[in-house]
């Protein structure tokens, strides 16, 4: 299968000298192609002068992550697949043909998560992403290998190809025609949730996300927006309140309008507490925008949901992480 890897660029010079020879070196049966989002830097100038087997795709302006991939990945042609890789993340060698592999073996499969692991720490997971990602009945998202903020040791325990609810957004790889069909990301996010939110429309849809964790990626993290900063917070949760508008169910819907405007105050207030005055106005201004939203939303999930697969909820988990952790839980493996 023809496959474009895609690294999503924005005044990130020092991210792709220290991380693009990782994908030059153990990428030879893809394409790679660099979309950069309109940067200031010497991003593109490094690129043309250092990495001359790499595509450059000058979208002009900082478009986001959604909306600049949407951009980049709408001028690629001919294409079976797409991997969406972020460009802090240094894959290693094989890494993309099970990948691949999964999808060629598998027409029911449009999106593949690989194992992501801590660049800090080798032997431990990554926040974003780990052996797959899941989400709870609230819309909470947690991983084989991370609820929360407890981050597990990998000793191989989630090593087993299986179905998951989402694939990171640093290291995916989807059928280029299920991406198109379906709309790509949702532009309007900027940036985080926005790849939660596609592989729910995947599932809706009647297909598969699943981790294949033979294949193994390391990716830095926080290289875009610092965990606790006022942006991420901001954008983390208007954009899960607009992913559930978009995309739950009836029930999951009504639970969640009851008990999230609860527990995001609740999230507000230790914002305060913990001396970050800014996370706390973030929440918000995140209502706002969920608000001012809301028509459009309401549009935008009857196309969604005009039409779903039986079983299209069957990767959610039912319970509540949030209550579960409280109660000790700190384990994937202790939590499904």
């Amino acid at each position: 299968m023809k496959t474009a890897v895609v690294i999503l660029n924005w005044n990130g010079e020092g991210l792709l000298r220290r991380f693009l020879p990782s994908v030059v070196a153990n990428t030879p049966s893809a394409d790679i192609v660099v979309a950069d989002n309109g940067s200031s830097d010497g991003s593109v100038h490094l690129l043309r002068e250092e990495f001359p087997a790499v595509r450059v795709l000058e979208l002009g302006a900082n478009y986001g992550f959604a909306e600049g991939y949407n951009r980049a990945l709408s001028q690629l042609e001919g294409y079976g697949c797409f991997v969406l890789l972020n460009s802090d993340v240094e894959v290693t060698e094989g890494w993309l043909e099970p990948l691949v592999g999964v999808l060629d073996a598998d027409a029911s499969v449009a999106v593949v998560a690989p194992k992501i692991l801590s660049l800090g720490d080798r032997s431990r997971f990554e926040y974003a992403g780990a052996s797959g990602g899941f989400m709870d009945f609230l819309g909470y998202p947690f991983c084989r290998g991370r609820i929360l903020d407890s981050i597990e040791t990998d000793n191989g325990q989630y090593d087993d190809r299986r179905e998951i609810f989402w694939a990171s957004g640093a290291a995916m790889c989807c059928r280029a025609d299920v991406y198109s069909s379906l709309g790509g990301l949702c532009g309007e996010f900027f940036a985080h949730m926005e790849e939660i939110d596609f592989c729910w429309r995947v599932q809706i849809a009647g297909m598969k996300v699943v981790v294949e964790p033979h294949s193994r990626v390391y990716h830095l993290g926080g290289a875009s927006l610092a965990s606790g900063s006022e942006r991420k917070i901001f954008l983390n949760h208007r954009n899960n309140l607009a992913m559930l508008m978009r995309c739950a169910s009836p029930g999951q819907r009504l639970v969640a309008a009851v008990m999230r405007p609860l527990l995001d105050l609740t999230a507000a207030f230790s914002y305060l507490v913990g001396g970050n005055p800014r996370g706390f106005a973030a929440v918000f201004r995140a209502y706002a925008d969920f608000v001012r939203w809301h028509p459009r939303l309401l549009r935008e999930r009857r196309t969604i949901r005009s039409s779903v697969a039986a079983d299209a909820g069957r990767n959610i988990y039912k319970g509540a992480i949030l209550l579960r952790y409280a109660f000790g839980v700190r384990r994937f493996d202790k939590m499904m």
